[in-house]
């Protein structure tokens, strides 16, 4: 019995422990700007690009409606990165019609005309798969709870679309490495597809950080058990 003694004082502050997670993983419901502000910081802590992240969606932590749960964030950051990977492919096309203004426009000659409009066509796919993707994070399936297979097929739907818009980014910047792009044309357009390649990097950091906000019980509950279990047979 006296081997069996520590459990219930680890099962308690296991349980205040997972008190702690359930309150911090929601933004706060009051506050104003300043609320929604810190939520936004503290939740872009966990991207690859927590400066880019916070800088990102700024406007969004002084909007009358700000986002208030990490679905919400995440949605937010995917409406930013298709914004994003729209203006850069219109960019993209600017220079691919002789449009744009500068050294990089006068660069984007017939040698280029391939690699720059085959990057035009990787930025259009990935605006596509990130509206289908914030689109369907703002869906119905997604107000579900986590732990049902409804959520998480929906959430595999984010993902797999995210991914795939960071695969197009990347696509187009290894098609500006051809030597028929100037580097004047390469490093404009780079420029604008890195930003979107973040801002998509950061997306999906926030899109899988909904499910660990929201069912962090369910990893607690069975540490929870794990402990319990060695505790009984010690």
């Amino acid at each position: 019995m006296s081997r069996r003694a520590p459990l219930l004082p680890l099962l308690l502050l296991l349980l205040a422990a997972t008190a702690t997670v359930l309150t911090t993983a929601a933004a706060p419901s009051g506050g104003g700007a300043a609320a929604a502000s810190d939520f936004i910081r503290r939740s872009c802590r966990a991207t690859q690009f927590p400066s880019v992240c916070v800088q990102s969606l700024a406007s969004y932590g002084g909007s009358p409606s700000p986002p208030r749960s990490p679905r919400e964030l995440a949605r937010a950051a995917l409406s930013v990165s298709a914004d994003r990977a729209r203006a850069a492919s219109a960019y993209v096309g600017r220079l691919c019609a002789g449009k744009g203004s500068g050294v990089a426009a006068k660069g984007a000659g017939k040698a280029a005309a391939g690699p720059v409009r085959d990057c035009m066509e990787n930025l259009a796919d990935s605006v596509g798969h990130l509206r289908d993707a914030a689109q369907e994070m703002g869906g119905a399936g997604m107000a579900g709870r986590a732990a049902t297979p409804a959520f998480k097929w929906h959430l595999s739907n984010v993902q797999t679309w995210c991914s795939a818009a960071l695969t197009d980014e990347n696509t187009c910047l290894d098609g500006l490495a051809s030597r028929g792009v100037d580097a004047a044309t390469r490093a404009a357009i780079r420029g604008k597809v890195v930003e979107v390649a973040q801002v998509t990097s950061n997306a999906l950091a926030l899109v899988n950080k909904t499910c660990v906000a929201r069912c962090p019980e369910l990893d607690v509950m069975h540490l929870l058990l794990v402990v319990a279990a060695e505790q009984l047979h010690t």
